[in-house]
């Protein structure tokens, strides 16, 4: 492996960790924070990391009305509403689980992006792909199962959190994308109008009482400044560096490292069958990415 190989597999490795770890310190900041206050303090941090990296550049943040407008609706669906929907769901699942479903997410982009004419290249290894991917998802949702924790409310706010991220993908491509910006500025922007966005529901359910607690706190501040902040910076290194198609491969690992540390930190021991699926909708994803 040459030098630059080393470098990016190690970029994608700190990625992977950084995004899959979201899972466990959603967890463990649920124990002293409601949903909607682990969301906007995730996204508030994680707009500091960024817009003090943008003006360090001596970079300008986006302007117009009918941009910000256009952010304001990715922000709901790539920040708020997932962020705050995976809060909810960990408050009746184990963040493995909540790990697990996320790596439905391509599934649904590619399904919509059908579906919308986005993007009509549906192959036969695609559509075979998907199939595999929504058996997958039934073994993991287990709905034969009686008690299974993933056939919830809280199972169902994690696939809806997926759902929002792939409509937000084929919304970012279709407004945001080829605008002359940099990557960096729309994601500063973004999470700006997404905390913004939080503010705005914190009255709802975010005026609880705070229960200060140590491990609260080094949760969300790594949630949110590495998690939510460096991530992004870090993600867009990887494109920039070694291309979209070693960036892509973070989809497969995310759900690995979230399994790995709910059972590890927090003891949480998905079941075979959860695990299985897992596996049949990680191999639809990559048949999915078949030219």
């Amino acid at each position: 492996m040459t030098r630059v190989g080393i470098g990016g597999a190690a970029r994608v490795l700190a990625l992977a960790l950084l995004w899959g770890s979201g899972f466990l310190w959603i967890k463990i900041a649920l124990w002293g924070l409601s949903p909607t206050q682990v969301t906007l303090t995730r996204l508030l941090l994680g707009a500091i990391v960024l817009v003090a990296i943008v003006y360090s550049q001596r970079l300008r943040l986006a302007s117009g009305r009918y941009l910000w407008a256009h952010l304001a609706v990715a922000a709901l669906f790539a920040n708020a509403a997932p962020y705050l929907l995976f809060a909810v769901g960990e408050q009746t699942v184990s963040s493995s689980v909540a790990g697990i479903i996320n790596c439905t997410t391509p599934l649904w982009t590619m399904l919509l992006a059908y579906a919308s004419g986005h993007d009509r290249k549906l192959g036969t290894a695609r559509l075979l792909g998907l199939l595999m991917g929504f058996v997958g998802t039934l073994l993991i949702f287990a709905p034969w199962s009686s008690g299974n924790q993933v056939v919830s409310w809280g199972g169902l706010a994690c696939l809806g959190a997926s759902l929002c991220y792939a409509i937000s993908y084929l919304y970012m491509d279709r407004f945001l994308v080829n605008r002359g910006l940099p990557p960096l500025v729309l994601s500063a922007s973004q999470l700006i109008a997404a905390s913004g966005l939080m503010v705005l529901a914190l009255p709802f359910e975010g005026l609880q009482a705070i229960k200060p607690r140590l491990d609260v706190l080094v949760a969300i501040v790594v949630l949110g400044f590495l998690g939510t902040g460096m991530a992004y910076v870090l993600n867009y290194r990887i494109i920039q560096d070694d291309g979209p198609v070693l960036a892509s491969t973070v989809t497969y690992l995310l759900p690995i490292v979230a399994v790995i540390l709910g059972w590890l930190v927090l003891a949480e021991v998905p079941t075979l069958l959860s695990l299985g699926g897992m596996a049949v909708v990680l191999a639809g994803v990559a048949m999915t990415r078949v030219p």
